[in-house]
């Protein structure tokens, strides 16, 4: 059965709790990540760019000379897509990019991440994450003493503004909640930081 180290919040090692077999214990499905991570990528997609064509462009719908006689090529308007400023030919429109995933994949996807980052022993288990004000100095230094020094995703079991004005300062440093945690968030960040509330809440919902 998995386990992870549990450190209080004066950085200070009281212990080590088991996981959940089910959730940090499988086989991690790399192709259900690679699946899951294109759907987050794709529906984060703004989808916004638009350019002009050639029934929009701004210019006079005038012959620019005759037809016949010039020695030139034949041209019939402007704003032609083979002219220099005319329309784009195909030209790209607005549109959304987002599609979803079964449920049975999302939550495969979740626990392959999860398992994955516990195999790594990169779960870091804290037996009651608040903070006493908002300070950056200080959470850093906490993350510090239990073993964080680079990327990290901290996840409480509600929004505690305290810990999350502490952390969004600090790079790499992403805070979220155990409800809407992804596996997107899970397979970019470096170590994990839960708090014991919050494991909890992991293990009751996706189990």
């Amino acid at each position: 059965m998995p386990k992870a180290n549990v450190f209080n919040m004066a950085g200070e090692k009281i212990g080590e709790i088991e996981l959940s077999e089910a959730i940090f214990g499988i086989q991690p499905n790399e192709s259900v990540l690679h699946d899951s991570v294109k759907n987050h990528l794709a529906n984060c997609r703004q989808g916004t760019q638009s350019t002009l064509t050639k029934g929009e462009v701004s210019y006079t719908t005038k012959k620019p000379w005759r037809q016949k006689g010039t020695g030139r090529a034949r041209a019939g308007y402007a704003g032609s897509p083979v002219w220099y400023h005319g329309g784009v030919a195909f030209a790209p429109k607005p549109r959304d990019y987002s599609y979803s995933l079964n449920k049975k994949v999302r939550r495969l996807a979740l626990k392959s991440a999860l398992s994955a980052k516990a195999a790594e022993s990169e779960i870091v288990v804290i037996d009651g994450l608040a903070v006493d004000e908002i300070k950056t100095k200080a959470f850093k230094s906490f993350l510090e003493k239990v073993g964080v020094t680079g990327k990290a995703l901290v996840v409480t079991e509600n929004v505690d503004e305290k810990v999350v004005k502490s952390a969004r300062n600090l790079p790499g440093v992403t805070t979220t909640t155990a409800t809407i945690i992804s596996p997107y968030m899970i397979l970019t960040s470096g170590k994990m930081v839960l708090d014991k509330a919050a494991l909890a809440k992991i293990e009751e919902v996706f189990a």
